[in-house]
């Protein structure tokens, strides 16, 4: 590759400090003039969506995160005081709260977090937190799972001395997310068997007269703050979701919203050259023939960005993964994303990135101060820093050298700013994206299919428990209890399993599964 290909190819923000190179994506010289159509109809629906039209026509609503950092973009003025006073509620109680104006029953300082959320209510926080908060004037843990094992390794770290001196945010738009529910009655049965009173203890972020809403109410919360349906999951961590965690580990909420605001004016202009998101959109596009053939590899080179892959799996695939397009056309869309950090995964997966299926492109984060303070060398001349550089343009031609393309990131330093403008950049790609292959990036009717199969699995285990205990002691084979329930004789062999993993039954092991045979514990 020439000096002036790379030339041509990069595009640089330089009042930010940004780098984005997509010259070993070997578009072609036609490929943007190609794409005009798709192209001049993304900016459109951006605009379109910016003015608050309805986004997420399954719910009837508007996708408003764009107006979180600008808070005069949305299009009436309750819906920008929806934004501006929210801000400015957070950011008082965060200073309460360090000040010791609010305390616990005790009249002590809270000293961390307890935050209580799933998929975006905690993949946000935790990237913020990884990210910009190693010595948090508050420590931050998680309930991010409805699995009780992880809750008490949680609940053991933080210690039951400590617990007394741990604020508890709960996050959830509509109250009856089941695993955010669960998570708040552990922690609820943790605090009182300390004999804590939890309301004092805790804080909602929720939809105004939500189901958590009208709880905390009743449960006398330390804070009820406001959360907007039109911001979803995956792009709230800029929104009460992700500034009030952020606030009380002591972070610059400004500066992150400001820094997202500075990209998005950026990636608003309709000008494929100069627009960083359109062109990590076409990169995408091409790559994929437009129909996710390849996966994002996601490396960024920085320990402090490692849950940037996780974030952007579920910012990119709930956004993408779609079975019909807008037309009603079953498409399958979707682009699988997945990565850890470098140099880490030289010694990990790149062997198969370089020698094995090409069947993705890889997507380097460059951040290019190595270290605050002083330069150490590890050999005469050369840092870690210097080696770390090495090792990620050293990968990169590796790659490239055999047909592996790449699309490389490059920043100044990681800071709540430049944090901001990464977040914006990935959060308008997708959006561009998804209209360049005629799918709704912000509903997620897969999900709400997940969780009405698991309601009916519970259903059918408390049926399961029901048919145990009539049998008085005797022992029934899975079959045989799904008959008189009425219920698929596998599914109730895996609730009969559950149950009998967890004490509330025995088990007899056959010569097949249908042969084991149960009874109540």
């Amino acid at each position: 590759m020439s000096f002036v290909t790379f030339s041509s190819e990069l595009l640089r923000y330089p009042e930010m400090g940004f780098v984005l190179d997509t010259s070993r994506m070997d578009l072609p010289t036609d490929f943007v003039a190609s794409m005009q159509a798709k192209v001049a109809r993304a900016f459109e629906d951006m605009v379109a969506l910016e003015a608050g039209a309805i986004a997420n026509p399954d719910e009837q609503r508007m996708v408003g995160h764009y107006w979180l950092r600008n808070a005069a973009l949305a299009p009436t003025a309750e819906l920008q005081a929806a934004i501006t006073e929210p801000l400015v509620q957070l950011k008082k109680f965060a200073a309460d709260v360090h000040s010791g104006v609010v305390t616990n029953p005790a009249g002590e300082a809270f000293a961390r977090v307890l935050l209580i959320g799933i998929g975006g209510s905690a993949l946000g926080p935790q990237l913020v937190a990884e990210a910009l908060a190693p010595d948090a004037r508050m420590p931050l843990d998680f309930f991010d799972n409805t699995d009780p094992d992880g809750m008490d390794r949680v609940l053991a770290r933080i210690g039951a001395a400590e617990l007394a001196r741990t604020l508890v945010l709960v996050i959830s738009k509509s109250g009856g997310t089941p695993e955010t529910r669960n998570g708040m009655i552990e922690a609820r049965q943790a605090y009182e068997a300390q004999g804590l009173d939890f309301g004092k203890y805790a804080v909602a972020i929720t939809g105004v007269g939500s189901k958590l809403d009208q709880y905390a109410s009743a449960e006398g919360f330390l804070a009820r703050i406001p959360m907007e349906d039109w911001v979803g999951g995956r792009t709230s961590v800029l929104s009460t979701v992700g500034l009030v965690p952020a606030a009380l580990q002591g972070l610059d909420v400004d500066a992150m919203l400001a820094g997202a605001a500075a990209m998005d004016a950026k990636t608003r202009v309709p000008d494929v050259a100069q627009n960083a998101s359109m062109r990590l959109a076409l990169a995408w596009f091409h790559e994929g023939n437009g129909k996710g053939e390849k996966d994002m590899v996601v490396l960024p080179y920085k320990d402090s960005l490692v849950l940037m892959s996780k974030y952007l799996q579920q910012l990119v695939m709930e956004s993408l993964g779609k079975e019909l397009d807008l037309d009603g056309n079953k498409v399958c869309q979707g682009i699988a994303v997945y990565g850890n950090k470098g140099s880490t995964d030289q010694h990990a997966y790149v062997q198969q990135l370089r020698d094995g299926v090409a069947n993705f492109f890889a997507t380097f984060i460059e951040v290019r101060k190595g270290r605050e303070g002083k330069r150490i060398e590890v050999e005469p001349g050369n840092t870690s820093a210097d080696y770390l550089q090495g090792f990620l343009r050293g990968t990169r031609n590796a790659l490239y050298q055999n047909g592996r393309k790449s699309i490389t990131i490059s920043l100044p330093e990681v800071n709540a700013f430049q944090l901001g403008v990464l977040i914006a950049l990935y959060e308008r790609a997708v959006s561009f994206y998804a209209s360049l292959v005629n799918i709704n990036a912000y509903h997620q009717p897969g999900v709400e299919a997940g969780k009405k199969a698991a309601a009916l699995f519970l259903h059918t285990l408390t049926s399961v428990r029901d048919a145990l205990a009539a049998l008085s002691g005797q022992a029934a084979t899975a079959e045989a209890i799904a008959t008189k329930i009425g219920a698929d004789v596998e599914e109730a062999y895996h609730c009969l399993n559950h149950l009998a993993a967890n004490g509330e039954a025995l088990l007899a092991l056959g010569n097949t599964p249908a042969d084991d045979m149960f009874m109540k514990a």
